[in-house]
């Protein structure tokens, strides 16, 4: 039961569109489906080691982390700040094959990235854990593993299922191309800044 739960939490924690999301639905569009999986595993990688400080209880990583987040914080932000503008300003490709700039490693870690400079996750998940019945101190290897291993899953399957979406719709939004960038460029602007105000 725990498992399942971990699965759902995965998932949900995954799914609300925000700066992450449109990243990978931009990249599908521009560099096809692979693109967006990498993006999406880069944001699932992140969530995992998260979700392993949160139920191994990890005091020391987790405290430093948020001793950090001020700094992170700054640095999250310019990230995507600069993903944003970069979005905004790209000119549509005629052609996803022909596209240069990012490799599909640098789209896998540029995410990875961007989902570390929030160590807020770590309480979040530790929030999350307890809601689903996890308290700190129950961390048997078996139980770690359900917990770790339903986020991967439920988080896997969203982003999977984001990119396909996308990637089966990406004709008829591929000649729309230049909006498409544009709005998500500045909604990714956008959150940054909100983030920021936080």
């Amino acid at each position: 039961m725990l498992f399942l739960k971990s699965i759902i939490l995965g998932f949900s924690v995954s799914a609300p569109i925000g700066p992450i999301g449109l990243l990978c639905i931009q990249r599908v569009l521009q560099r096809g489906k692979v693109a967006g999986l990498l993006t999406g595993f880069g944001a699932v990688t992140a969530n995992i080691l998260y979700a392993a400080v949160a139920a191994l209880g990890f005091s020391v990583i987790s405290a430093f982390l948020l001793q950090q987040q001020a700094i992170l914080k700054v640095l999250g932000t310019l990230f995507l700040l600069y993903i944003g503008v970069q979005t905004l300003v790209r000119k549509p490709a005629k052609y996803a094959a022909n596209l240069k700039g990012e490799s599909l490693f640098q789209m896998y870690l540029s995410t990875l990235l961007l989902m570390i400079a929030n160590p807020v996750t770590i309480l979040n998940f530790t929030a999350m854990f307890s809601g689903i019945g996890f308290h700190q101190g129950e961390d048997t290897i078996s139980t770690v593993f359900q917990l770790v291993g339903g986020v991967l899953i439920g988080a896997a399957f969203w982003w999977i299922l984001l990119s396909c979406f996308v990637s089966i719709f990406r004709s008829r939004l591929t000649a729309h191309l230049g909006f498409v960038n544009k709005s998500a460029g500045l909604m990714i602007i956008l959150l940054a800044v909100l983030s920021w105000m936080k």
